[in-house]
Formats: C-alpha cells, sequence, structure tokens
C-alpha cells in the first residue's frame, strides 16, 4: 500500500487530469441515472420523485399496449440497420481512398471536405435538401424542367415510399467523413514496408487493401462495430426531427421522437422513461453480444 501511495504522489498531476473527465461522468452520466425510478412510478412531474406512487410494472405495460410505441420501435429498428448497413462501411471505404492518394495537397484538400459536412446542422442541411430535392422549385427540377422533362416529380421527402432512403442517404453525406479520422490514424500505424514487400511480391493494389489495409484496420473495425451497435436503438433524433414531417411519421417516428412527444409535449414522464429505460437495456445487450461475438471471431477484439 505504502508502494502506491508513493507512485500517486510522484504521479499526482496525471492522475488529476482525470478529475475533469471523472465529474463530467458522475454528474451527468451516473447521478441522472436516480430518475430511471420514474419509469417504475406515477409521477406527473409536480413535486419529489421519491414521494411519487410506485406501480411496478404499470407502465411498461401500458407502453407495449400502445400502437405508436410499436411503431416507433419498428421504425428504429429498420433505420437502425439500414444505416449500420450502409452506413457503417461507408467512413472505411472513404479512408482506404483517402489513403491511396499520393499528393499530400489533394490528401488533404478531399479529407477537410468530406469532415466539413458534419459541422453543418440537420436543420441547414435540411433547408440545403429542399433546395435541391423540392419538387416545383428544386435545383433537379429546374433542371429537368429546363431539358423539356414533363412528368411529375416525387416529393421525396414528404414520400412515405422513399424517406427512409433519404434519412440513410444524409446520414452517410454527413458522417462518413468525420469517421475517418479514427481510420485514417490505424493506417497510419501500419508498417509502410508491408506494403513494399507485397509489391516485390507482385500484388497489385485490390491485394495490399485486402490483406494490409484492411487486416490492420481488422481490431478497430471491430471496437467501433460494438460502439456502433450498442447506439443501434438511437436513430438520431436531431436528424429525424429534422428531416421528417407528418406525411411520413409512420415511417419516421422512432424511439427517440416517441419520448420527446410523449414526455415533453404530453408531460406523461412515466411513460417516456419507461420507453427510454428499454431502449438503453437493448443497447446494452446488443453490445455484450456484439463484444461475445467479436472475442471469439478475434481474441485480441472487443472491448472487455
Amino acid at each position: 500500500m505504502a508502494k502506491v501511495w508513493k507512485y500517486l504522489r510522484r504521479h499526482w498531476m496525471l492522475y488529476a487530469m482525470l478529475i475533469p473527465g471523472l465529474a463530467y461522468i458522475i454528474i451527468f452520466k451516473y447521478i441522472p441515472m436516480y430518475g430511471l425510478s420514474i419509469a417504475f412510478k406515477d409521477y406527473e412531474g409536480i413535486g419529489d420523485i421519491a414521494n411519487a406512487q410506485w406501480v411496478g410494472w404499470e407502465n411498461f405495460t401500458k407502453l407495449f399496449s400502445k400502437a405508436a410505441f410499436i411503431r416507433s420501435f419498428k421504425n428504429t429498428v429498420i433505420i437502425s440497420f439500414a444505416k449500420i448497413l450502409f452506413g457503417f462501411p461507408a467512413p472505411i471505404i472513404l479512408a482506404l481512398f483517402i489513403d491511396s492518394l499520393r499528393k499530400k495537397g489533394l490528401k488533404k484538400l478531399v479529407q477537410t471536405s468530406v469532415i466539413l459536412p458534419n459541422f453543418i446542422s440537420w436543420v441547414v442541411i435540411y433547408g440545403l435538401m429542399y433546395a435541391i430535392l423540392g419538387p416545383s422549385s428544386g435545383v433537379i427540377s429546374e433542371i429537368l424542367t429546363f431539358f423539356g422533362f414533363e412528368g411529375k416529380i416525387p416529393d421525396l421527402l414528404s414520400s412515405k415510399e422513399y424517406f427512409r432512403e433519404v434519412i440513410v442517404g444524409s446520414y452517410i453525406w454527413k458522417s462518413a467523413g468525420i469517421g475517418t479520422i479514427v481510420y485514417l490514424a490505424a493506417l497510419t500505424g501500419i508498417d509502410p514496408q508491408l506494403y513494399e514487400a507485397a509489391a516485390i511480391d507482385g500484388a497489385g493494389p485490390w491485394r495490399k487493401t485486402w490483406h494490409i489495409s484492411l487486416a490492420g484496420l481488422r481490431t478497430t473495425i471491430i471496437v467501433m462495430l460494438i460502439f456502433r451497435v450498442g447506439e443501434m436503438m438511437h436513430a438520431g433524433f436531431d436528424h429525424i426531427y429534422a428531416i421528417s414531417n407528418n406525411a411520413v411519421i409512420s415511417v419516421a417516428d422512432i424511439i427517440d421522437t416517441y419520448i420527446y412527444r410523449v414526455g415533453l409535449e404530453q408531460g406523461n414522464f412515466s411513460l417516456a422513461t419507461a420507453a427510454g429505460f428499454i431502449q438503453s437495456i437493448i443497447g446494452l445487450v446488443m453490445v455484450l453480444i456484439t463484444n461475445y461475438v467479436a472475442k471469439k471471431v478475434d481474441p485480441d477484439s472487443g472491448i472487455m
């Protein structure tokens, strides 16, 4: 024990740097968890939570009896799965493309260009999408009209048939660039001599990418996938809320928007907390399952 205290006194400045991070986690992550008890109480938003009446699993029973929650649960799974299926590989492919560029100036230009959309709010992006995809005054509509097209242009932002494709496409455009940072950092850690040896053996660009680049990214890809699967039940509140409208609510309403509507607009805090609790539990289970599978596939991968 004396050695431990001696070590702590010697490196106290390093441990002091942990204090802001630990304080943030404790104040904003752990202390608010007391509010989860609302899911098991009849709380109307007035008075102390501790004095609210316990109702057990009643809120959860009500929740699963509501068609709106079942719809939002289904939409969350569909949209999140589509974002993972099409959105998760996007930054990997983009990072490999950027890494293949040999001119440093061009590489920096491309990297900066693809990262910039991440700093644009979804409200601004919706305005850009409307200016481009608008059926009457959008850029695409004007171009088609200029070339003599007289058919009906579908309203992609208000069409149930195409809205999920719009959601996934806009998500990839906004997030793919910022996601390349982690993969580009991992690619810099690969020994360049491996590429030189592969070139001597006659390997082409595709074989180098498959056997060296992707192999070097394997651990990073697995860890990022675990984190992404853990967020599967969070399909992006700000994204959906900014872009969706009443015309597409049946295919766009997710658990996050359902919680916002029921909790803040209708004041049913107990029901909204129960929905959030279910969302968190499913996310935890998905992380544990994904991590277990990752450890089976590659013992050196996983987060725990």
